[in-house]
């Protein structure tokens, strides 16, 4: 079950998609596949919910789903973890995310950031108590969370997600309406097989770690 410590009450929406192969982790498939990109997808989201429930309540998070709302991997980790599911809102990613963080404060992510601990999520939900939206800015260019103590439709639309320049217009963005940012961290997802090396080597370098300890 989840950690039952209080975080301000901050919601925690994760934007997943059902591990079907061929349809999620696209760029990884040239180098590893369909079906160990899938897996690497799966694991993924086993490790987003893990460090998700070591830092909230269970009632502040949900998992909002895609491709396959009824898919067994949702429907257990649901289950496991005693948290709420949703299907994602039609539209785009920007249309999507607006959805999941209405109300607020809430905060977003998606399923595929290694490096989220349970200390960093709740370093972004106590910044929103001091500023109107926190972000965890990507080291390619886009972020890996938006928190928002309310939504604004400019933040959302007009943007060009997937890209490098998703951080840079959102913080225009942001500055245009005046609102206070906080980034408590700059991270690293996996979407190329770089990443994928990347994160296989921490992990790595993280068991040694503990069994030398």
């Amino acid at each position: 079950m989840c950690a039952e410590r209080i975080a301000g009450g901050v919601r925690l929406a994760i934007l997943a998609k059902a591990p079907v192969p061929g349809s999620v982790k696209t760029r990884l498939i040239p180098g590893c596949g369909a079906e160990e990109a899938a897996r690497v997808h799966a694991d993924l989201l086993r490790h987003t919910l893990a460090v998700a429930c070591m830092a909230l309540p269970t009632k502040q998070i949900a998992l909002w789903t895609a491709l396959e709302h009824e898919h067994p991997m949702f429907r257990e980790l649901a289950t496991q973890y005693g948290i709420a599911r949703h299907a994602q809102a039609e539209g785009d990613l920007g249309e999507r995310m607006r959805f999941a963080l209405t109300p607020g404060p809430a905060m977003v992510i998606g399923s595929d950031c290694p490096v989220l601990t349970p200390e960093l999520l709740n370093a972004c939900a106590e910044a929103l108590n001091h500023h109107d939206a926190v972000c965890l800015p990507a080291e390619d260019g886009g972020y890996a969370l938006l928190g928002l103590n309310e939504t604004h439709s400019s933040l959302f639309t007009g943007i060009d997600w997937g890209s490098e320049r998703v951080m840079a217009q959102t913080r225009q963005r942001l500055d245009a309406l005046d609102w206070r940012l906080a980034c408590p961290a700059t991270v690293w997802d996996v979407d190329r097989p770089e990443d994928l090396r990347r994160w296989r080597h921490a992990s790595r370098s993280h068991s040694s770690k503990g069994r030398m300890g």
